[in-house]
């Protein structure tokens, strides 16, 4: 029941925001977590009845943190038939060269690479489209965190494009919700990677989400009309100043 949800939320995405076009060669990024295994599988499942021909293929960027062993996850997508290429990185070294000045590796410049990384292997690989596994409680996270640290209402988008290495950047799981994820990588008994990222757990992330559990405990409508906002346009108003001429 929790892979069919998710596999209705890739179909709503995909129809709200045409992720996925005929002939599409999707590269879709693979930390080792249970959102991108889950995507890989949700993308492999999704072919079969989408009614359009399309390419999948898993990419795994090694970002050089220590004992993570990947191979468990290799040879599980290796059985099931799906593609899944691994290329080398050590992104981990150039990282700890640029500490916070709390010590703690700095998680934007962490995101930006691995996105940079992944996109380029895509490009090795002639996919014309990646896929992220970002999925509501991400989004709903984002638009808080850009609220409160950046003054801006701001979430990530489920498409756009990239024009510095023309590809299209896509979030299928944009409409689903986390648990059903974990039920669903449980259920299927994928082997999840644990991040052995020094910040993991340690992030403004994090904090977010211990916000918004504490808030869906005491406003328990909120979490599906957080979700409704981010995509809500016909009730979207803010303020609009005149812009004066002379200024």
């Amino acid at each position: 029941m929790s892979m069919k949800r998710v596999l209705g939320c890739i179909k709503k995405a995909d129809r709200d925001y045409n992720l996925i076009e005929e002939n599409d060669i999707i590269g879709v990024g693979i930390s080792g977590g249970k959102d991108s295994l889950v995507l890989l599988e949700a993308l492999n499942i999704y072919k079969r009845f989408a009614g359009k021909k399309f390419e999948v293929i898993g990419i795994h960027v090694k970002m050089g943190f220590p004992n993570m062993d990947l191979s468990p996850v290799v040879e599980y997508f290796k059985n099931k038939d799906m593609r899944l290429e691994v290329f080398d990185n050590d992104i981990y070294s150039i990282l700890k060269q640029h500490p916070t000045s709390k010590g703690q590796l700095p998680c934007s410049i962490c995101s930006r690479m691995k996105k940079a990384a992944v996109n380029q292997a895509a490009k090795s690989l002639n996919c014309n489209k990646v896929a992220f596994a970002h999925h509501a409680e991400d989004a709903i996270e984002t638009l808080l965190m850009n609220a409160i640290y950046g003054g801006r209402v701001a979430t990530f988008s489920p498409r756009m494009h990239l024009d510095n290495i023309d590809i299209d950047f896509i979030r299928p799981l944009v409409y689903a919700r986390e648990n059903w994820i974990s039920m669903a990588a449980k259920k299927l008994e994928i082997p999840v990677v644990v991040s052995t990222c020094p910040n993991d757990k340690h992030t403004q992330r994090e904090e977010m989400k211990k916000m918004l559990k504490d808030l869906y405990r005491k406003y328990p409508s909120a979490k599906d009309n957080f979700l409704l906002m981010l995509h809500n346009d016909s009730k979207f108003d803010l303020w609009h100043p005149i812009k004066n001429e002379e200024e």
